[in-house]
């Protein structure tokens, strides 16, 4: 049970480091201090980019990483 466990924390790990190597920076960061908006089409339709894919598979591997770790120090 330890070892199957072990193997899943290391891909969710492996997926985690992937996809957020593969998300582009977001440069807006001290826009957002200086009050300019960034409002735009593109950015009310961001969920259907890869982008979107990207923060939620980075989202789900986070978090089954975490469970797995969880789970791996009651075991």
């Amino acid at each position: 049970m330890v070892t199957v466990v072990s193997i899943v924390l290391i891909l969710a790990a492996l997926f985690m480091i992937v996809t957020v190597l593969l998300q582009s920076s977001d440069d807006s960061g001290i826009g957002a201090l200086s009050g300019q908006s960034s409002d735009s089409y593109f950015s009310k339709s961001k969920s259907k980019t890869l982008e979107a894919k990207l923060a939620l598979g980075t989202k789900i591997a986070a978090t089954v990483f975490i469970a797995l770790s969880l789970l791996m120090l009651v075991i």
